[in-house]
């Protein structure tokens, strides 16, 4: 958990305009743009090692949009790489953002922009965002539905800009749909303890039915505040006591 000290710096971080974020983004983003050429479609963002096996190609593909349910934890996780390698990342339409356990997976909150409500506006909001940063995690209104041409005209945003979109929830033409279930907690004892680690399944699969679904199983995060997979680490019986399941969510 943070100390007040944390919480202070955090809110800080968050309270920063996003005018100056964006404008800084902006310039960031003309100079990867440069630098690679307009060859977006070739370009790969950093990814957490433990997140590669779950995407075509073992790596967010620049002009590439993904889909995930179940866990707004895991789209935290993929923003983590591109966002410790310097990238400028987004948040549209999740009041709810939790930046501290967002900072533990590694996210760097000072290269965030956050949209937390963006109302009916929120496609203006997220086509805005899409040209000027790197990543893009959305989480659409549960009322709106995104037509296959609307994703479609994001889309040749997203390559001709060199971004990655990450959906929290349905979206067509998708790189990859990650969709977790089977979430464990552990480090609960008879009543007592504080929970320490989660443990989830994640069902990913690619576009195109020749491309094989796989199925994970990962920490999300570990006691250590690690991701990586299951197999790695020492395994506790889940039917033990110290384990809380829930449904995925």
């Amino acid at each position: 958990m943070f100390d007040n000290g944390e919480m202070n710096d955090l809110a800080t971080v968050l309270r920063r305009p996003a005018d100056d974020k964006l404008a800084a983004a902006h310039s960031a983003a003309a100079r990867v743009r440069r630098l690679h050429g307009g060859q977006s479609d070739t370009r790969t963002l950093e990814t957490l090692p433990a997140l590669s096996g779950l995407l075509p190609g073992g790596a967010l593909r620049a002009g590439a949009a993904y889909s995930v349910t179940g866990s707004t934890a895991l789209a935290m996780a993929l923003m983590a790489g591109p966002s410790a390698a310097g990238a400028w990342c987004g948040v549209v339409g999740l009041p709810g953002f939790g930046a501290e356990a967002a900072a533990g997976l590694g996210v760097d909150l000072d290269r965030v922009v956050l949209v937390p409500e963006p109302g009916a506006g929120w496609r203006s909001a997220l086509a805005a965002l899409v040209d000027a940063l790197t990543m893009v995690v959305v989480q659409p209104p549960a009322d709106m539905v995104v037509t296959g041409p609307e994703a479609s005209r994001l889309g040749a945003r997203l390559r001709a800009r060199g971004g990655v979109l990450v959906v929290c929830g349905t979206w067509p033409a998708c790189e990859a749909r990650l969709s977790v279930s089977e979430l464990s907690w552990s480090g609960l004892g008879a009543g007592h303890g504080h929970l320490t680690g989660r443990q989830v399944t994640v069902l990913a699969q690619g576009r195109g039915t020749a491309v094989r679904p796989r199925r994970t199983r990962l920490w999300l995060p570990g006691a250590d505040g690690e991701i990586r997979p299951v197999e790695d680490t020492p395994l506790v019986d889940p039917a033990e006591p110290g384990w809380v399941h829930e449904a995925a969510g």
